[in-house]
């Protein structure tokens, strides 16, 4: 996985953001690091391990959800056409019934490495310093609460002058993604696609 790549790919889009949002000269890290924190909590949302009181507790990957253009007649679409009444194949789901919006988990992943990113570009960190440390489980719940844990320590001041802390966050992250089973590719196809989506994003004024 090409973290210099994206590193840079990020300080690209954030540099958009900042000009046509007019916010030069903001401090925009408490920010990004609450954002952060909002994303890691959907990413778990989506992962649903910890839901010990459901019995639904599978990661949501599928990406499928029922078409919401054919209710009434699944995978059907029926249109009026010279005072004839068509039942064609539903023009969104093409007749399938469902409707692939990609993977989630995978989705809500990146979208923490997007902040992971911008954070690290904000306080001057050049590249990403792989900083090993003990982990004391493979357990997912406790990646992810070691994530929450270490990111709600991070401090403006304290970062700006000790990227240590940053850097054992970020190792921590992608640890997470190996448990949750993405592999490196995976993860970087996914961040090109939705770095895309956000630079359209702004093109459409999101």
């Amino acid at each position: 996985m090409n973290l210099q790549k994206m590193f840079k790919m990020q300080a690209e889009l954030d540099r958009r953001i900042i000009r046509e949002k007019g916010l030069e000269g903001r401090d925009l890290l408490p920010g990004l690091i609450l954002a952060l924190q909002v994303e890691l909590a959907e990413c778990a949302n989506e992962w649903r391990g910890f839901k010990f009181w459901s019995e639904n507790q599978e990661p949501n990957r599928t990406g499928y959800i029922d078409c919401d253009v054919c209710v009434d007649q699944p995978g059907r679409y029926e249109v009026i056409h010279e005072g004839e009444i068509l039942s064609l194949p539903c023009p969104k789901c093409e007749g399938r019934e469902d409707v692939y919006v990609g993977d989630r988990l995978l989705e809500e992943y990146v979208d923490c490495l997007h902040f992971f990113l911008s954070i690290g570009n904000t306080i001057g960190v050049k590249e990403y310093v792989p900083f090993k440390l003990l982990t004391l489980t493979n357990d997912i719940t406790g990646f992810f609460n070691s994530v929450f844990r270490l990111v709600g320590k991070w401090d403006r001041v304290f970062l700006f002058f000790e990227h240590e802390q940053y850097h054992v966050a970020m190792y921590q992250f992608l640890q997470l993604g190996e448990v949750l089973g993405f592999t490196s590719e995976e993860i970087e196809a996914a961040y090109m696609e939705k770095n895309e989506i956000n630079h359209k994003r702004q093109q459409e004024g999101y």
